[in-house]
């Protein structure tokens, strides 16, 4: 598998989505945000976290009309693997990858702690690793982390299967407690929490490092 990570100004978490992908097995190349295309033979493209241009306007407003993110939407839309965590999943809202919006935290506090959350389904790439109702434990840090979508979207993203996981203790009011989700053809996956921070037992989880090996068993030659 090769992995692209895309790194915008402000971006923090860039290093990190790098080493979960290198430490599954990965080939990772990073990827500029002034670049225009993808390099050559990209399996998978990483959007990372922290606060792409500092957050001005909305959070992931700017870097979802920067130069590399055309690249990216073409990407997706030809069946390409791309994952978005927290400021990621907030880039690829704004890029219209993924349905729905990610608003101030119900506290109006920036949150960082670790969370319980349940794998709502096994059937993408990125949640294979796992079993359907598994609870695992991952980091997350964000001050803009509710999710909200109207009944029409809700509907649709639970009838079709598309919530990827969901909070057991909602910290920040998204909507029925949804803490990721998939694109229709489940080949992009928008998270709040951050699984490259869950890679061993030494940063209090290893359930992260579950997400990026099942990515490589997907990814496996048949």
């Amino acid at each position: 598998m090769k992995a692209a990570v895309v790194v915008f100004p402000g971006s923090n978490c860039d290093r990190d989505l790098q080493v979960a992908f290198a430490q599954a097995g990965a080939e990772v190349v990073p990827v500029w945000h002034k670049d225009t295309s993808l390099p050559e033979g990209v399996d998978i493209v990483g959007i990372p976290g922290g606060f792409s241009f500092g957050d001005y306007l909305r959070c992931g407003a700017i870097a979802a009309r920067s130069p590399i993110a055309r690249a990216v939407t073409e990407f997706a839309e030809k069946g390409g693997h791309v994952l978005g965590i927290c400021n990621g999943f907030q880039v690829l809202l704004e890029m219209g990858l993924l349905p729905g919006a990610l608003l101030r935290n119900a506290s109006l506090k920036y949150t960082c702690r670790t969370v319980g959350l349940r794998v709502e389904t096994t059937d993408s790439a990125f949640t294979s690793g796992y079993s359907e109702g598994s609870e695992i434990r991952v980091p997350i840090a964000h001050h803009d982390g509710n999710y909200a979508a109207t009944t029409e979207t809700l509907a649709r993203l639970n009838g079709e299967g598309r919530v990827a996981f969901r909070y057991l203790d909602n910290p920040n009011g998204s909507v029925e407690d949804i803490a990721g989700v998939l694109s229709e053809n489940r080949r992009v996956l928008g998270m709040m929490p951050h699984p490259e921070r869950a890679l061993s037992s030494l940063q209090g989880s290893g359930d992260g490092k579950r997400l990026f090996d099942g990515l490589m068993g997907a990814f496996a030659p048949a």
